[in-house]
């Protein structure tokens, strides 16, 4: 039972009919994908390998919402193409860089809000996270906003240590998402050590996103979070973290 998540029919095609052209060409026939900034050297890093550095330029306007001012979510009819660890992501749709229920977090400058070419997905992915952030602050009335981490690029792919020290080996076709879990002293960031997380409260998360229908939740070993077998898995290195994956 999903309570009111109501994903759309999957459109998911998987990897094992695609080779790396057909990705490619899957995705070119899909349409054109606009108004992105992928390649913005202020916002989305090459990875190391790249022969040469960016040319300097001069800052840029800001583009995130003031304090207190929330960007509408533009969904865009979003494809995920093969599967979390080698896809693509058709019209990515941005989840914005806060909401009056959520906020988000860069994992590798470790600061709100996280930069905005990290945090695509596709429409199912982001329309669960702000139902269960709108929940989340139902059930707990008081607590600190939802903090939401990294989904995928603007149009998926490698997400890798290119991108930030904390690489990721999936997070490749939007569907995807890393959640912090709430801190003992309500801090608005992400815990550094397993002490430092509200297990009462992570598990609240676990379970709201468990009943808005998550394929998969990864939890960390050491705080022993509970779900169903086989969707609430605990996995190394999500100690301050949860990992959500939605059905493709």
């Amino acid at each position: 039972m999903t309570h009111g998540f109501h994903p759309r029919r999957p459109r998911r095609t998987t990897l094992a009919a695609l080779t790396a052209g057909a990705l490619a060409a899957a995705a070119a026939a899909a349409g054109p994908v606009t108004g992105l900034v992928d390649e913005d050297p202020l916002e989305s890093p090459k990875p190391a390998l790249s022969p040469a550095p960016p040319a300097p330029v001069a800052p840029a306007a800001p583009v995130e919402p003031s304090p207190g001012r929330y960007s509408p979510v533009r969904y865009r009819d979003s494809r995920a193409l093969g599967v979390p660890s080698a896809g693509l992501l058709v019209r990515g749709t941005r989840l914005p860089a806060r909401g009056a229920l959520f906020a988000t977090w860069d994992p590798i400058l470790r600061r709100t809000p996280n930069r905005r070419w990290r945090r695509h997905g596709t429409d199912d992915l982001v329309r669960m996270l702000i139902a269960v952030a709108r929940r989340y602050a139902v059930r707990e009335p008081g607590e600190l906003p939802m903090l939401i981490g990294d989904l995928s690029r603007p149009r998926g792919g490698d997400f890798g240590v290119a991108y930030g020290i904390v690489g990721h080996s999936t997070h490749q076709n939007g569907l995807d998402a890393d959640v912090y879990y709430p801190r003992t002293d309500r801090r608005l960031s992400a815990p550094r050590t397993a002490a430092q997380v509200d297990r009462r409260l992570a598990q609240r998360l676990v379970d709201l996103f468990v009943a808005a229908g998550a394929e998969k939740v990864l939890v960390g070993p050491n705080l022993d979070l509970r779900g169903p077998p086989g969707v609430v898995v605990p996995y190394p290195n999500h100690d301050n973290h949860l990992h959500v994956r939605i059905p493709g």
